[in-house]
């Protein structure tokens, strides 16, 4: 696939996909989802504008932390005019994203050092659940693994 020159102005899905490191599949799959756009040539072919680039990068940056696609469209579809993000976009989307990713890193942090016996599940199925959560005596707060939630 040949590099697209720096000035551009659109890449086709190889480019894109190649560029970004993104496959091809996925680049469709996103487009379907309406988080990327295309024009189509008279030959039918996609034509992506090279600022899709930052497109999905932010995409794929999002995914890697967790942020669920629906939440990136969402996102995405409050820019006017389906615009790329820019430096004060990113900066708003990421303070979006700032409470949800501290409660999900508080979680991770919990599994890695607290929880090595019982997580207040009700299963008692583990020795240690019956001196942890005697009689299941969690179950009466609530379904789930209830130290994991209530912590």
């Amino acid at each position: 696939m040949e590099t697209p020159k720096w000035n551009q102005a659109e890449l086709t899905v190889g480019q894109l996909a190649t560029r970004s490191g993104v496959a091809v599949s996925a680049l469709h799959f996103y487009e379907r989802q309406g988080l990327i756009s295309s024009r189509r040539t008279a030959g039918n072919q996609r034509r992506y504008r090279r600022d899709m680039l930052r497109r999905v990068a932010l995409i794929r940056i999002a995914q890697r932390v967790g942020i669920p696609l629906a939440d990136i469209r969402d996102a995405l579809d409050e820019l006017p005019d389906g615009r790329t993000p820019g430096r004060r976009d990113w900066e708003q989307l990421s303070q979006r994203w700032r409470a949800e990713l501290d409660q999900r890193i508080h979680r991770l942090q919990q599994l890695r050092d607290e929880f090595s016996d019982c997580i207040g599940c009700g299963c008692l199925s583990i020795d240690r659940c019956r001196l942890a959560n005697p009689h299941d005596a969690l179950g009466d707060r609530g379904a789930g693994p209830r130290r994991l939630i209530e912590s």
